[in-house]
């Protein structure tokens, strides 16, 4: 709950409060996607590998730069939580505060995600995705987010003292200790946070509290991530199933998630190449 607001408004809080808003990061100058080569690109790909997240579990997979990964809805609605890294260097990591930063709190096609510092370059790219219909919706509600964590055991100790095993944060850590052949302890500090994937999600206009709202994502729905490097994929369903009311817990109806990896047609990125790491000096003015 919020505090009492305890001080009156000064003289110029009219004019501070009509003070229209800058764009942080304005992404003008970064280098347009090439979509209509992306699309088609997507025509004519190939399977060459799938693996399913089963309902409150966490599966993995490894693609090569210029690959396709869809996630796809199969058996039911639900969202699922993902993690990705550099499949070569598990430094390089997803950073969703940096790409909520450049392209805003939900990402759709056009969209990147970028990676951790010092490297801070495209790790994917949305090539499709069929839920760009929905937008935004009247309560500031959108899919795709990039603005939650993830659920974790920490915060439902603290809320609730409980023991839950099953949230995302601890999916993604079995199956990354799985996938890399670390240790629990060793594989938790490389969980970070997470593209919302499916997830309705955004904040109240009154509180600015996070808020979830049952998915639109329905059995074959997908969305396309195009590897900008070689990835290591981890992905949760989260057993709060499409979060309509449930984020930690063993009710909520869940189903899996299914991740492909497609490679398209020789030639068909032809006009592409893969981004080389971040430029900067790293001297820090010293």
């Amino acid at each position: 709950m919020k505090l009492t607001r305890e001080h009156p408004a000064p003289a110029y809080a009219d004019q501070a409060k009509a003070t229209k808003p800058v764009i942080c990061y304005p992404i003008d100058t970064l280098p347009a996607p090439d979509m209509p080569m992306y699309k088609a690109a997507l025509r004519d790909m190939v399977k060459v590998a799938e693996a399913t997240a089963a309902p409150r579990e966490a599966a993995s997979i490894k693609l090569k730069a210029g690959q396709v990964l869809r996630i796809s809805s199969v058996n039911g609605p639900q969202v699922g939580d993902l993690n990705l890294f550099n499949a070569n260097d598990l430094d390089e990591r997803f950073y969703s505060g940096k790409t909520r930063a450049l392209h805003g709190t939900h990402i759709s096609t056009g969209d990147r995600m970028w990676s951790s510092f010092p490297h801070l370059r495209p790790m994917a790219m949305v090539v499709d995705d069929t839920l760009d219909w929905y937008g935004f919706d009247d309560f500031g509600g959108a899919v795709h987010d990039v603005i939650g964590t993830r659920c974790d055991p920490y915060t439902g100790n603290l809320l609730a003292g409980t023991q839950y095993h099953h949230c995302c944060h601890s999916n993604l850590t079995r199956a990354l200790a799985d996938a890399t052949g670390m240790t629990m302890t060793q594989a938790e500090p490389f969980v970070h946070d997470v593209l919302n994937v499916f997830m309705c999600t955004g904040f109240t206009r009154d509180t600015g509290q996070y808020f979830m709202k049952a998915s639109p994502v329905r059995p074959g729905d997908h969305l396309d991530l195009l590897a900008e490097i070689d990835l290591l994929a981890v992905l949760s369903a989260c057993p709060g199933g499409d979060c309509s009311s449930e984020h930690s817990s063993d009710t909520a109806a869940c189903h899996p998630l299914l991740m492909e990896v497609f490679q398209p047609k020789e030639g068909a990125l032809s006009n592409w190449q893969s981004p080389a790491k971040n430029a900067y000096n790293g001297s820090h003015g010293r």
